[in-house]
């Protein structure tokens, strides 16, 4: 009832009414892309291919379905998620990049952006030429290099179209525009997954579908115990005196979540693991011999359950820590902390309160990041042992929905707790 009487109250006020069909009506254009078809594929080998690839199944993912339709956005996000893992990689390595982002404000970080939509375009061609060369030696599409061209060209397209689209939502302030078009596309490919399941039932597959309904319960339920769960330190405002009137000496708390970088490391961790594959195919097209043997090592190595799992445990661990250093910088915190008068009792303010803030941010973003990395890697675990693909990629679209649908919410309330306020 609490999440009906916020999408209630969203649609009371006028400017928050207005920008909430805005994101509506471009997550429909952003579906209605989704099913606009590419010429030239054999529907039903793409089918039987696209059921026997773990590959094909995430880059649907990312697609929001686009993939299993064959369509002009097959691609989705991917390298434009592509393209900020790179840049947010180089931050560490080129101190310029460093500086625009975290030191320069808005102006920086538009700058930034703007270099991950430029990046974006030459990731998506690459991506594009070797996906479609990839389902042209499978004969699932017939390609000469002109028809090739083109399609890679019009995914390219695609892609940047999504781009524009993640963004115009994102500058709403009602959400992540790039989690909620993949959360879009998750959510109506359900119908169909659940007709499906409906059609094929057998009481043999009992076995299967019923841990699969217990392990959906039980991430849906860690994820938001942890998206909830918070640290809370103390603050203290000084007292200062204006005229004849005193101010100040409020306590309040600063909150640190556990679960800072929230579904982001996962979206990350996947793009990452699917470049090299595709970054591979467009490098066979060379018909050099060292790059057809990477390629088949690749895919041997993705194809390892093991190997595989263990990797994107690490990877979303990892970007855990990465994104987490992103959202919460404890330097610009304890400086704006200082600015207001507050402090944190028992420590200086300046450098002493920031090394408190790093060491807190450290500690809860560890058991974060194993937590996510756990629940990341357990529809595998079920996988193992079910020997059924679908569990893996099902398990990843549930980790998605809950938490951009978890983070989507708070978005709405903080907007509302502004004009509630006043």
């Amino acid at each position: 009832m609490k999440i009906f009487n916020i999408f209630k109250k969203l649609f009371l006020y006028q400017d928050l009414r207005k920008r909430a069909l805005t994101v509506i009506l471009l997550l429909l254009f952003a579906r209605f892309l989704a099913n606009i078809p590419l010429p030239d594929v054999d529907l039903e080998k793409f089918k039987t291919l696209f059921e026997a690839n773990q590959f094909l199944g995430f880059i649907n993912i990312f697609s929001g379905g686009a993939l299993s339709n064959f369509s002009i956005a097959l691609l989705g996000l991917g390298p434009y998620i592509t393209a900020i893992i790179i840049l947010q990689l180089l931050t560490f390595v080129y101190p310029r990049l460093k500086e625009m982002y975290y030191e320069e404000g808005e102006i920086g970080r538009a700058k930034f952006n703007q270099y991950g939509r430029i990046l974006t375009v030459p990731l998506a061609l690459i991506q594009s030429f070797g996906f479609l060369n990839f389902l042209n030696a499978q004969g699932v599409i017939f390609l000469t290099p002109l028809t090739l061209i083109r399609d890679a060209i019009i995914v390219t397209c695609g892609v940047i179209i999504l781009m524009w689209i993640g963004e115009l939502i994102t500058e709403r302030k009602l959400g992540n525009g790039i989690s909620l078009i993949i959360f879009s596309g998750i959510v109506a490919q359900t119908p169909q997954i659940l007709l499906q399941a409906y059609a094929t039932f057998s009481l043999e597959k009992l076995q299967i579908y019923i841990p699969f309904l217990i392990l959906a319960i039980l991430i849906i339920a860690g994820i938001v115990f942890i998206n909830e769960a918070e640290r809370r330190i103390q603050l203290v405002f000084a007292k200062r005196v204006r005229g004849t009137k005193l101010y100040g000496g409020a306590n309040t708390y600063l909150p640190v979540r556990i679960a800072q970088a929230g579904v982001i490391p996962i979206i990350f961790a996947i793009a990452l693991l699917l470049f090299p594959q595709t970054l591979a195919q467009f490098l066979a097209l060379t018909k050099i011999e060292f790059f057809n043997t990477l390629l088949k090592s690749l895919t041997s190595f993705l194809n390892n359950q093991f190997l595989f799992s263990f990797l994107y445990f690490i990877l979303v661990f990892a970007f855990t820590y990465l994104y987490t250093s992103i959202t919460f910088n404890p330097e610009e915190i304890s400086k704006n902390l200082q600015s207001a008068g507050a402090f944190v009792p028992g420590l200086r303010p300046g450098k002493e309160t920031e090394k408190y803030f790093k060491n807190i941010v450290s500690r809860l973003t560890f058991f974060g990041g194993l937590f996510l990395g756990f629940i990341a890697i357990l529809p595998y675990l079920f996988q193992f042992l079910t020997k059924t693909q679908f569990l893996a990629i099902g398990g990843t679209s549930i980790l998605i929905v809950i938490s951009v649908a978890i983070e989507t919410v708070k978005q709405i309330q903080s907007e509302l707790s502004l004009r509630e306020y006043e």
